[in-house]
């Protein structure tokens, strides 16, 4: 750190200020373009941000001796990442200028002129002017500004005023150690709270993140504050780090450091953002090349995800050992016995003995268990951390085949407490990757698309902490059924195996389910399972998407589907399993995309099912028994509010056998009384359900038939920002189009409050009473995300024979407008829609139309099928790009 300030350049022979500010913005401009072939040629990028800061420095320095020269009693100084010598090419140049209080008057316009100046050259400056007293007051009121005062640098001016600011700011005058110490570690917890508290973002920020730049720094100014330290080395020699240690940090900041200097060249600005739009063009950069089984910028972003990961363990340990020298001042409590090897120390768990792990390698899985068993424990201390790290390689394949191990791994999973942080940590420390070696290939293993939302070792954990909150009485609210399944089912550390292993093949090539199934077969057998429970993990791992996919994507009211669904379950105690994994799956997958709709179908897959296998399968119920059921049922809540049984009867005779199978009674009962109650002369009848029993509202349309009617509907409720998630179409005997949507509103909630209610009825009412059909442009746009992911678009059909039906099978990019464009292919064609499942992967869309001709019988011409396809193709492909 300077403590006298360089010799001041001679100030510039004067040019005309439009030519001065063009001269400035070239040598910048040059001097970018110079760092960018540098680091093409391979140039090390800290010796690039080095020079880069040099070049600020040398303008900044010109600038002020041209505008203040020799001004007594202001100083400037670089604070921040610039104060550290660490500009990437697009960030902010952040600079104190100190000033007298005697000297800011008269220097106040000059300083004006200056700042000016620097915004118009193309610096983005971020800047404060201040005396000594002003930073000692915003300082000891703000963590922020005492860090950035910590970086400070002297650049030009008076370095007396300079000298005082760093005196009246230090560590015996404001912000002590132990005060400053435990303001950034709540500043970084809240950070990583802020950003989701995990380092597996699909879009991570590099800086912000956990094990992202903000930790490395944060571990640095500490080391300033209470070291005195210049370096990142200098914790080597304090042995707060190894040299091994260190290296693994500096790596992971080059790494980082070399990304956010592409980042910043790519974006052209300033973004520390790992954006899908940038992500595979720095695969490209860095050298990566789609694999077989791998795409490059999957590659690309886990060698990212497992370096954060480094750091963060990294982070983790060194602020350990910093509480205990800045906060325990090195004073621990007595050791406390547990066993030969370890014991507590300040509620902190530790080995007797540094080579205890050599001794004894078991002791490596006993570690985690010792933490479930004894809550009173905060964690592990430091120094064992670092001895876990350094001695995991000595789970091999003699210590994987020790029974003692396999039967020491069960104990985890069986402990009724602690198994989300032993899992964690174990996973953290390279422990789990070491004893189950199929982990290690998902560690960091990130999909490139908007369906996973985590990386999938860190996916597979959140797995485990949802199942295992199923288990645990005081969160029996979040989800009522599980919680009471979970306490029924035999052996839930089987279902905790099912979901470790559950995308444990992610990434190998083939269907990840079957080949996961078989690890967890192994697994099983290898640590004593019976062949019935390793059986059943193992078809939980090969079944764990069936269930997901058939509440989603076919008719869960059809009782064939049903009945198949059940066979292949096989037993209810089958079912209990999967019902369970399959939910703490979907949550664990996008959090943010589950909502009441997949929680109700999800639960309404399992029930169905439930009666089916407890009926027999060899007795599935007749569609005749299950209408006349209905309809009975339907017949009894009608007449409970008052309307008349013969009205309903009459009304139902010109009803399809469809209406009565695919919707329950409720449904039933409640569509039916809308249109008794209807006035004939007001029609159409648009009527809102705030919510159903499947978690969604529901908008049920009564209106005389016509063409594109699908069409006109779907187009406005996309305009009015609502999600369809069902749609059951069927047209009367009397010509009349009796019309159900189940919708979710912005947020993936039901629609709430009575003016939002009223503005979707009115919309579509005004709408449907248009005769002349006009196409509704959709405005919203397509998500900025989803063009990062090109989709084709594929058509299919099947027969549905037992329906009378085609089943149209669509998976192309989701975009505003989706429906409406096949509404209107449907109009073009002839084709009429029965009914609809509405369903979307990350960015792709898998809707699947239940469709006939106009005489309502199948479409099975292979002619007419064809021109279909190619229609809703043709379409589509225009709409995305725009052209429609």
């Amino acid at each position: 750190m300077n403590d006298t300030a360089p010799p001041a350049p001679l100030a510039p022979e004067p040019l005309p200020h439009r030519a001065r500010i063009d001269s400035y913005r070239g040598r910048l401009q040059a001097g970018r373009e110079s760092l960018y072939a540098r680091f093409d040629q391979g140039a090390p990028v800290a010796e690039l941000v080095l020079a880069h800061s040099d070049l600020i420095d040398g303008v900044l320095r010109e600038l002020w001796a041209e505008h203040l020269g020799d001004a007594e009693g202001a100083t400037l100084v670089a604070v921040g990442g610039y104060g550290r010598r660490e500009l990437q090419p697009a960030s902010d140049v952040d600079i104190l200028i100190l000033v007298a209080p005697d000297a800011e008057p008269r220097l106040s316009g000059q300083l004006e002129v200056l700042l000016t100046l620097l915004w118009d050259i193309g610096l983005e400056v971020g800047h404060s002017v201040r005396s000594v007293e002003d930073c000692v007051r915003e300082a000891d009121q703000d963590v922020t500004v005492m860090t950035n005062l910590i970086e400070a640098r002297l650049l030009i001016g008076d370095a007396a005023l300079y000298a005082r600011m760093l005196e009246a700011t230090g560590p015996g005058r404001l912000w002590d150690s132990a005060r400053f110490f435990a303001a950034k570690t709540a500043e970084q917890q809240a950070r990583w709270e802020k950003y989701g508290g995990t380092a597996y973002n699909l879009e991570p920020n590099i800086k912000e993140n956990p094990g992202g730049l903000r930790d490395i720094q944060m571990i640095a100014w500490v080391a300033k504050r209470h070291f005195a330290a210049k370096t990142l080395h200098d914790l080597v020699r304090y042995d707060f780090l190894t040299e091994a240690e260190y290296h693994t940090l500096i790596e992971g900041q080059t790494l980082l450091w070399r990304i956010r200097f592409s980042l910043h060249r790519l974006a052209g600005r300033r973004e520390d953002r790992l954006l899908f739009d940038h992500q595979r063009a720095l695969a490209h950069a860095f050298g990566f090349c789609d694999g077989p089984n791998n795409l490059a910028v999957e590659q690309f972003m886990q060698q990212y995800y497992r370096t954060v990961q480094e750091l963060n363990r990294l982070n983790e340990m060194l602020l350990q050992l910093f509480r205990e020298a800045i906060l325990l001042r090195d004073v621990l409590g007595p050791p406390v016995a547990i066993n030969r090897r370890f014991q507590s120390r300040s509620g902190y768990l530790e080995v007797v003995n540094p080579r205890v792990f050599q001794r004894y390698p078991l002791a490596l899985l006993e570690v985690f268990h010792l933490l479930q068993t004894r809550p009173e424990l905060e964690g592990i201390r430091a120094s064992t951390i670092r001895l876990i790290r350094e001695n995991h390689h000595r789970i091999d394949t003699r210590f994987r085949a020790d029974l003692r191990a396999r039967s020491l791994f069960m104990e985890i999973l069986r402990e009724p407490n602690g198994l989300t942080h032993a899992m964690r940590r174990m996973n953290r420390y390279g422990v789990l990757a070491a004893y189950i070696p199929a982990f290690a290939n998902i560690v960091g293993r990130m999909q490139y698309d908007l369906l996973h939302v985590y990386t999938v070792d860190e996916h597979t954990l959140t797995v485990i902490r949802n199942l295992r909150r199923f288990a645990i009485p005081k969160h029996d609210a979040e989800f009522p059924l599980c919680s009471a399944i979970a306490r029924r089912i035999p052996k839930i550390e089987l279902l905790y195996l099912a979901g470790l292993f559950h995308d444990i093949a992610k990434g190998r090539g083939g269907d990840h389910s079957q080949l996961g199934a078989h690890d967890a077969w192994d697994f099983c057998q290898q640590h004593g399972l019976s062949a019935f429970d390793s059986r059943l993990v193992s078809w939980l791992v090969e079944n764990h998407l069936v269930m997901s996919m058939t509440a989603q994507r076919k008719d869960i009211s059809d009782p064939e589907v049903i009945q198949t669904f059940a066979e292949r379950i096989g037993d209810p105690n089958r079912l209990d399993y999967l019902y369970l994994l399959t939910v703490a799956d979907t949550r664990a997958t996008n959090p943010e995309r589950w909502n009441g709709w997949k929680d109700a179908l999800l639960r309404e897959l399992y029930h169905a099912t439930r009666r089916a296998l407890l009926r027999g399968l060899d007795n599935p119920q007749a569609q005749d028994e299950l209408i006349q059921q209905k309809q009975l049922e339907a017949l009894r809540l009608v007449a409970r509010y008052g309307a008349d049984p013969e009205a309903c009867r009459a009304l139902w005779r010109k009803f399809s056998f469809d209406f009565f199978l695919h919707n329950s009674p409720g449904e039933i009962a409640w569509q039916s009384r809308q249109i008794l109650c209807a006035d004939p002369d007001a029609l159409p009848l648009a009527v809102i359900r705030p919510v159903t029993a499947r978690g969604a509202s529901e908008i049920f349309i009564y209106t005389a038939d016509r063409t594109n009617l699908f069409g006109r509907t779907t187009a406005m409720l996309d305009q009015l920002g609502l999600s369809i998630m069902d749609a059951r179409v069927m047209t009367t005997d009397d010509g009349m189009a009796v019309s159900s949507y189940q919708v979710l509103d912005q947020g993936g909630t039901p629609v709430d409050g009575a003016l939002r209610m009223e503005e979707i009825r009115t919309a579509l009412t005004e709408e449907l009473r248009h005769e002349e059909d006009n196409e509704i442009r959709v405005a919203r746009r397509l998500p900025r995300r989803h063009r990062c992911f090109p989709v084709d678009t594929r058509v299919s059909f099947a027969t549905d024979e037992p329906n009378r039906r085609t089943i149209m099978r669509l998976s192309t990019l989701d975009c505003p407008g989706l429906l409406a464009e096949v509404g209107a292919v449907f109009r073009d064609c002839g084709v009429r829609l029965q009914n609809a499942k509405i369903a979307t992967v990350g960015a792709e869309v898998d809707d699947v139309f239940f469709i006939t001709d106009t005489d309502d019988t199948p479409i099975t011409c292979e002619n007419a099928l064809a021109c279909l396809r190619r229609e809703i193709c043709d379409r589509l492909e225009q709409h995305t790009r725009g052209e429609r």
